[in-house]
Parts: C-alpha cells; structure tokens; sequence
C-alpha cells in the first residue's frame, strides 16, 4: 500500500515537472487583466442593477 502511494507521487512530480507546459509571465499577467477586467465590469453591472431595483421597490413599497 505505501509502495503504491510512493509511486504515485512519484508518477505526479515527473508529470507537473517535465510534462507540464507553464505559461510565460507575458501570457500570465495578460489572463490575469483579463480576469481582472471582466470582474470589475460584472461588479459595476451587478451594483447598477441593485440600485435601480432598490428604486424601484422604494417606489412601489414606500416607506
């Protein structure tokens, strides 16, 4: 059993270490602001639609 775990962990370096292709930091700061983008425009979508959903309930439930 512990000789099976060895060998998988073994099996898991050699893949993450020789046969993974990782990107360059050029391509990994471009995801990065693409990601960054992207959620910064769904969080200005999301608080738009709160505050005009807030207006209208304080429309039709005054308080």
């Amino acid at each position: 059993m512990f000789n099976k775990l060895v060998k998988y962990c073994k099996v898991c370096y050699e893949e993450l270490a020789h046969k993974t292709t990782w990107p360059s930091r050029a391509e990994l700061t471009h995801s990065a602001m693409v990601v960054l983008s992207a959620s910064l425009v769904i969080a200005v979508i999301v608080f738009f639609m709160d505050f005009v959903f807030q207006h209208v309930m304080n429309f039709v439930y005054p308080s």
